[in-house]
């Protein structure tokens, strides 16, 4: 390994939708600075970025893979993410470990709906940029009205720093507008001198000295352009565009030169701030070996055989091997052991980790994402890593005999590497739920679950946690007599029930007078009723937001018991819940969905044929927001109807809003239905 220092190091991320070209990308950098001797393909399945069974499969990337390469004395760290917004968590995770964004666009298809939005979060993270545009060689390609669409989209700042020459199957390169070839090749697609000008007046933008050399006319040497031209891009003043092909690996040269020698160093990046616990206050980190060791978990990988691998990014200070840590997080303190550099799926062992590093650890536990580590004489904390709330579930059911107890632990290990990855209990339909962004990131989830695990799973949609209730009042009364030989059975109850505000739960009033029935049988009559109440009586949901009064009742000097007291309270309760106007409850939600303006109509009239109720409606830039409630009946399959109507143009984000009551003709479908499904059930057992 080449010995490197922090001012050697360049860190990206490749941003771009899905097929932009990123992996592929990747491979041809790889393979023209000579750390790879072929190169990889995603169609073939033998890329180094895209190794793991269920991205071959699929034929994309699914996890983030760090790969690293040296070029002209650069130490390039390299993180792939995935192009779809399924598996958004890696990307996110990824941006807190650069200092460049390189945004990736297809010449074929132009910008899509993902390129905003990785756009703006790296603009949020206040990345530099550059953007790299794949597939040169395609036919048709016409760079200038692709160049307007990126300009007019992400503004003026975009700016190219080279040219395609030639198009189609005769695209045979670029030319770089600051290194200016003489004589200029044939074929160049736009005017060069100009394309100079417009470059070099962007980059000096950045230092007002050599703006009023600039426009005072002299000329400015390349050297002395270069220091500027990092201050621009991490700034922000300019974003530099360039043309590749991959699979003819041309055009590649020229990126790994502008990552070398205009993508700013770990020291001229973004600033990095934390928390001094100590002094309780914000400071600015410097990317220094003399300062003291602090770092960011941002990714972890969790395999069955070697164990749980975690990714940090090293901001300050040095780490060596064997050395003691404080997380900051979980306030524990741990040794590092052996240290990684990671390249897709190899770890190479080193003895130290300095500021700009990306380095894995294996086997630490306690180590999370978002996690800080740091100098234990020295604790700062990072911002926890936001990420988006997953909105697809599934139920799911072991098809191993003796799974039922290792199927938790093990989509646990899942969530540890994936934080939009969920698992719960619904205590109300006693189903074992999985939450993800799509169906298509769950079906993923699952395929794990049995490659790694050897669970194998069968998955449905979830029940709807209804609830059942009443809305009038209703008195009944039960006599539980049993004759057996020997003690007998007795107990009688009187009761009324009555209907609680919404949310309300059980009240449940003893208004027995004259000691109609003993005080020691009271709390069984009030057991029987709550059993009745978790049981359900429509369709074995919870009944909720009930008032049980008990005032009469008569016993039996020998054959009154608790357990006859439970059973007349029950069946007395049953009774007076049927003649009460029972009805079911369900959940609705509030629903934002975020859209193109042109998807307005159809989107509203969709949510409307949907039981939804339209709250209003915001603009944010390009895209329109409609709030709406919506039972979460309605919605079961709602991503992939927003999918299908926006053509994957829209995004949308629930939450809880209360519980209603189900319109009368759906009720009666929902009972039958769940009538049904309980004899089918009953016929299996």
């Amino acid at each position: 390994m080449i010995p490197y220092e922090t001012k050697d190091i360049r860190s990206i991320v490749l941003l771009g939708h899905g097929a932009s070209g990123k992996t592929a990308l990747v491979e041809s950098m790889l393979f023209k600075a000579g750390t790879t001797t072929r190169l990889g393909s995603v169609e073939d399945g033998t890329s180094v970025s895209d190794y793991d069974p269920d991205a071959k499969e699929k034929r994309h990337s699914i996890d983030s893979s760090i790969l690293h390469c040296n070029w002209k004395g650069r130490e390039i760290n390299i993180i792939d993410t995935p192009g779809y917004a399924d598996f958004i968590r890696d990307t996110i995770t990824a941006l807190v470990a650069v200092e460049t964004a390189i945004i990736v666009i297809s010449a074929t298809d132009g910008i899509q709906v993902n390129t905003r939005k990785l756009w703006d979060m790296a603009c949020q993270k206040g990345l530099g940029k550059l953007i790299v545009v794949t597939k040169a060689d395609a036919e048709n390609f016409d760079y200038h009205t692709l160049l307007k669409t990126v300009q007019d989209t992400f503004g003026n700042t975009c700016v190219p720093l080279n040219l395609p020459v030639g198009t189609g199957h005769d695209f045979r390169g670029v030319v770089n507008l600051l290194t200016l070839p003489s004589p200029l090749p044939d074929g160049i697609a736009g005017d060069t001198h100009a394309c100079h000008d417009a470059l070099v007046e962007t980059v000096v933008s950045a230092d007002d000295a050599l703006m009023e050399k600039y426009l005072d006319g002299k000329e400015l040497e390349n050297t002395v352009l270069q220091p500027c031209f990092v201050k621009a891009v991490a700034g922000g003043y300019v974003v530099p565009v360039l043309c590749c092909s991959n699979k003819k690996v041309l055009g590649i040269e020229d990126l790994l030169d502008a990552i070398a020698n205009f993508s700013p160093s770990p020291p001229e990046g973004i600033k990095r701030t934390a928390v001094d616990i100590q002094k309780n206050q914000e400071i600015t980190l410097k990317a220094s070996k003399e300062a003291p060791f602090s770092a960011y978990v941002f990714k972890t990988v969790v395999d069955p055989y070697v164990g749980k691998l975690s990714y940090f990014r090293v901001i300050s200070g040095m780490l060596g091997s064997d050395v003691s840590f404080y997380n900051a997080t979980s306030k524990n303190t741990d040794k590092a052991g052996h240290l990684y550099r990671v390249f897709g799926k190899e770890q190479q062992p080193v003895s130290r980790a300095i500021p700009g590093d990306i380095i894995a650890v294996s086997k630490l536990e306690d180590m999370h994402i978002s996690d800080t580590i740091c100098d234990p004489k020295h604790p700062v904390q990072f911002p926890e890593i936001a990420f988006p709330h997953p909105l697809c579930s599934l139920a799911v059911v072991p098809l191993n005999k003796g799974a039922e107890k290792k199927i938790s632990e093990c989509l646990h290990k899942l969530t540890e590497e994936d934080k939009t990855f969920r698992t719960s209990h619904d205590a109300l339909t006693n189903e074992l739920v999985i939450t993800g962004m799509s169906t298509l990131h769950l079906q993923v989830m699952i395929v794990r679950l049995k490659r790694r695990f050897g669970i194998d799973v069968e998955a449905h949609t979830p029940k709807i946690p209804y609830k059942e209730t009443i809305t009038a009042r209703a008195q009944a009364q039960y006599k539980h007599k049993k004759q057996t030989g020997g003690h007998g059975q007795y107990g009688e109850v009187h009761i009324w029930i009555e209907p609680l505000p919404r949310g309300a739960g059980f009240e449940f009033v003893d208004e027995v007078v004259g000691g109609t029935i003993p005080r020691q049988y009271i709390p069984a009559v009030e057991k029987g009723i709550r059993e009745a109440l978790d049981k359900g009586i429509l369709i074995g949901h919870p009944i909720v937001d009930v008032r049980v009064r008990l005032f009469h009742g008569s016993f039996h000097d020998v054959d009154s018991s608790e357990a006859a007291f439970k059973m007349a309270a029950s069946h007395a309760f049953h009774d007076a819940f049927n003649h009460a106007r029972p009805v079911l409850l369900e959940p609705i939600v509030n629903i934002e969905v975020t859209i193109p303006m042109k998807f307005m109509g159809e989107i509203t009239g969709n949510l409307s044929s949907h039981r939804g109720h339209i709250k209003g409606m915001d603009s944010l830039g390009d895209f329109q927001v409609v709030r709406a409630t919506i039972p979460m009946a309605s919605i079961a399959n709602y991503e992939t109807e927003l999918k299908s109507m926006t053509g994957g143009q829209g995004s949308f984000t629930i939450e809880f809003s209360h519980y209603d009551v189900v319109p009368a003709h759906l009720m009666q479908q929902i009972i039958t239905h769940a009538h049904a499904a309980r004899g089918t059930h009953a016929r299996k057992e």
